[in-house]
């Protein structure tokens, strides 16, 4: 199938994400309150995972296997992440939009964020873990690595209760929006 790259990236850089619903139907969504995790001093986490940090079981990586951590992300009994996403996905990865930021233990992927990179927006599509902590020291380097290269933004897109945890907050959509096109402005990149 034929995907236009740029008409994919305009509607994520309208606000809007994809996803597939029970019947693998592609389509796009909004909401009325995104969520973001904090680039500020209100990222936090768990004292526990500053020891897990200290010890240093965990190497960080990016994109040294993208289509694992897609693989990772859509292996849930649900998901949202149908073939058809993960092919898109693929393409936005080999056009230079999509990133996979990666935790490993030797040569065993131990987590990782799938994420989509326009201007200062990281969007963070997914995330999945194989070896516990493995998902989370990925969230506090990425973190770590969008404040180095000056993001504005770090959209979650939806609440949970794990997110919370790392101080991640809701913006109502008319706010998401002007911060989005702040971050439109900006070039930055992971890598």
């Amino acid at each position: 199938m034929q995907y236009d790259i740029a008409s994919i990236i305009q509607g994520y850089a309208q606000g809007y994400f994809l996803m597939a619903d029970d019947s693998d139907c592609l389509g796009w969504y909004g909401s009325r309150d995104r969520t973001l995790i904090p680039l500020d001093e209100r990222f936090r986490y768990p004292k526990s995972l500053q020891r897990v940090l200290n010890q240093e079981r965990f190497m960080v990586a990016i994109n040294r296997d993208f289509e694992a951590v897609v693989a990772g992300c859509a292996n849930r009994e649900t998901t949202w992440i149908s073939p058809e996403l993960q092919e898109i996905y693929w393409l936005l990865y080999q056009t230079g939009y999509a990133y996979s930021f990666e935790t490993w233990q030797g040569d065993k992927l131990a987590g990782g964020i799938l994420g989509i990179v326009i201007g200062g927006a990281f969007i963070g599509e997914s995330m999945f873990y194989r070896i516990p902590d493995g998902s989370k020291v990925a969230m506090v380097k990425l973190v770590e690595k969008l404040r180095q290269r000056e993001f504005v933004m770090f959209d979650a897109q939806m609440m949970n209760p794990h997110l919370e945890r790392f101080g991640a907050y809701r913006i109502q959509d008319k706010e998401y929006k002007t911060l989005l096109e702040k971050a439109l402005l900006r070039h930055c990149s992971l890598i």
